[in-house]
């Protein structure tokens, strides 16, 4: 057992995350621990900026373990699950109960221009991968447990230079009603997070740090503001209560009522 990790209490709930090191997956894992709810998550590169999460987690009294994972790289999903096993008995469980598909890379590109190896890559990370990650991890995952897939508001908005981006999160909002459909036999629901426009460093943090284009999405969005990673993870972490479990099947935009 790692030094700092807690056995977890019998009951207490665990959640997988990918891409839990930063952004909107950074902030899930924290309002988890909020919420008094484990945490296994994934980071691609930075370990540091990981490990950082899970001092933070610990600070509030919960536990987290990161693993490295490129979601793009299924052949490496085997020995993923592996290391899942292995952490799951470091936090004292066999199973998890909420898997929240979050990782994702950008693409600005317009539609004439876009190469093949660059949607290749973009249906490896953002369809592929969420659809054998899931289906590989599904033995592990508790009758009863929650699964969200990580949208994007670009599904109902068309952005130039998105249409990419956009197409293969609009595949993983029907994946999710199917796997809504396919796992309802074992209590299992299963629902999309769309988020707006969110200052983190995604996309090279243009939301966050061009003033210009900040100020743009504030002007079109109801509430009057670009959203905040804390905006969504504590909205996925309501999700994944019991207090949400009948909702199931459903694509939740969480972008404070953009271009409405």
């Amino acid at each position: 057992m790692k030094e700092g990790i807690h056995v977890t209490q019998i009951n207490t709930k665990i959640a997988i995350v990918t891409g839990g090191s930063r952004g909107i997956g950074r902030s899930t894992v924290l309002s988890l621990a909020n919420r008094g709810i484990n945490s296994i998550f994934t980071y691609n590169s930075n370990q540091e900026e990981a490990e950082k999460v899970v001092s933070l987690v610990r600070e509030s009294g919960r536990n987290a373990i990161a693993l490295q994972l490129d979601t793009g790289h299924v052949s490496t999903f085997d020995s993923f699950v592996q290391s899942i096993g292995r952490a799951l008995k470091e936090l004292g469980a066999e199973r998890f109960d909420y898997l929240v598909n979050n990782a994702g890379i950008s693409h600005h590109n317009a539609f004439e221009k876009t190469t093949e190896e660059e949607l290749d890559k973009l249906y490896e990370v953002h369809f592929k991968g969420v659809f054998f990650l899931t289906q590989k991890l599904l033995p592990l995952i508790n009758d009863g447990g929650r699964i969200v897939n990580i949208s994007t508001g670009l599904t109902r908005i068309a952005v130039p230079e998105s249409g990419a981006y956009a197409s293969m999160k609009g595949a993983v909002e029907v994946l999710t009603r199917y796997m809504a459909k396919e796992l309802g036999p074992r209590g299992i629901a299963v629902n999309t997070v769309a988020p707006g426009a969110i200052a983190t460093d995604f996309s090279g943090g243009m939301v966050r740090d061009n003033p210009e284009l900040n100020k743009h999405i504030a002007e079109m969005t109801a509430l009057g503001r670009v959203g905040q990673p804390e905006d969504v993870g504590q909205a996925i972490a309501s999700l994944l209560s019991d207090e949400n479990r009948w909702v199931n099947a459903q694509r939740i935009e969480i972008s404070g009522g953009m271009s409405i």
